[in-house]
């Protein structure tokens, strides 16, 4: 079975097609409102390494406590409206947020936190439905592509938007950064509009009481620790983020110690978008290994264990413009685990599971970064240990992982990653 190519999905798929500009739009927004807070926190706290690393802490560990709800809400309600609502509820507390100046309020720490955490709610509405409505507008045969093109989207939409969104915050401040970020989230629920409607059958579904919701949040982890070939999968791109979390902080550090990228604002940006590009970069230029089927039961320890080497090069070489080649590198891999682990995933999952599997896949990720991302401020924080040697240290985590992950493919989970997938035999 041939796989659809990237132009012929965005030429023939509308659906699909609208999803991905609708994405881009807000995706671009959302990267201004990050930078935003990481330079609100430092300029509230003296540039507090565990002050910073709270504003990526605050919204990993948001986000895990929201997503078994929000997950559950996916496989209940229609996709696509939970979808219009968190574009709509982020473009409502942004405008209410600049329109009173909440960001300048005596406690500015307490208020740049609240701010991550009302985004977060938000974003952790969408991400599961968007996760489970994918494969409702696209077939088989065009599931990794969306998903490889939705990663590369989601990586170019970081690096122009941390770039741009840097060089924004540097020349015009913060509030023109926030109100542009809030106008993409409006245009992105445009769009969403246009949508047809894709979902679960809800016809037999009860009504939704503390009970029946807590009894839908528990089967569905029922159903993953039930399933061999989905629970494996949940736990890969906690694999990543378990050093993830940290270097994705570190970079800020980076950028915020070191004068060889420009304004603090303008180099966080251009880093993250050296992060962006190679995560996009990763899953499309990989997409042919997924095809091998005797390597893929380890390509995703491998692209783990790819990415924490490069970030022991990033801690040992001298950081100039050369850093942003080994950052391009390891996060390449970084996105293709993910690509990977997200199709297959999707694939593996019955329809009216998605959303709750998407949940839990998002509660694994994010309560990783938001653990490694604070474990790393605090180290910094009570000068433990010096920046390099924590970049190293989040590297070795990922590389133990990764041989972790290769170590435990046992003979049955090879049966299981090497069984007819019509989505990976491209």
């Amino acid at each position: 079975m041939s796989g659809v190519g990237y132009i012929q999905i965005l030429k023939n798929n509308h659906s699909f097609r609208r999803l991905f500009i609708a994405q881009e739009l807000s995706y671009i927004g959302d990267w201004f409102t990050v930078i935003a807070l990481f330079i609100l926190a430092g300029d509230a706290s003296d540039n507090s390494p565990l002050a910073i690393a709270g504003v990526l802490a605050t919204r990993s560990f948001s986000l895990a406590a929201m997503t078994p709800f929000t997950g559950m809400l996916a496989d209940r309600y229609s996709r696509k409206g939970l979808m219009i609502c968190s574009d709509l509820a982020a473009f409502i507390v942004l405008a209410i947020v600049l329109q009173f100046d909440l960001l300048y309020t005596d406690n500015k720490l307490l208020s740049v936190y609240f701010l991550a955490v009302a985004m977060v709610a938000a974003k952790s509405i969408f991400d599961p439905a968007q996760y489970a409505y994918l494969p409702n507008i696209c077939n088989d045969d065009e599931l990794l592509t969306a998903n490889a093109l939705g990663s590369g989207g989601w990586s170019i939409a970081l690096g122009v938007g941390a770039s741009i969104g840097g060089l924004t915050i540097a020349e015009y401040g913060i509030t023109v950064a926030l109100w542009i970020d809030a106008l993409t989230f409006l245009s992105s629920a445009i769009c969403i509009m246009t949508l047809p409607f894709g979902g679960p059958d809800t016809s037999e579904r009860e009504n939704m009481t503390p009970k029946v919701v807590t009894k839908d949040i528990t089967d569905g982890w029922k159903y993953i620790l039930q399933n061999p070939e989905v629970r494996r999968l949940v736990i890969a791109k906690a694999l990543w983020s378990s050093g993830g979390g940290a270097q994705i902080f570190l970079l800020i550090m980076i950028g915020m110690t070191e004068d060889n990228f420009g304004d603090i604002a303008a180099g966080i940006g251009i880093l993250f978008m050296a992060r962006g590009f190679g995560s996009g970069f990763g899953p499309m230029a990989g997409r042919p290994l997924m095809r091998n089927k005797l390597l893929r039961p380890y390509l995703i320890g491998l692209a783990v264990g790819i990415s924490g080497i490069f970030y022991i090069i990033i801690s040992l070489m001298v950081w100039n413009n050369l850093l942003l080649v080994m950052i391009f590198i390891s996060h390449a891999s970084s996105g293709f685990n993910w690509v990977q682990s997200t199709t297959l995933t999707q694939e593996r999952s019955g329809d009216e599971w998605r959303g709750r599997v998407a949940g839990a896949d998002f509660l694994a990720l994010t309560l990783m970064m938001g653990i490694s991302a604070i474990t790393a401020g605090f180290i910094l924080e009570n000068e433990f240990l010096q920046l390099r040697e924590v970049i190293a240290l989040s590297a070795l985590i990922q590389i133990i992982m990764g041989i972790g992950w290769i170590v435990l493919a046992s003979p049955k989970e090879k049966v299981i990653f090497n069984l007819e997938d019509p989505v990976l035999n491209l």
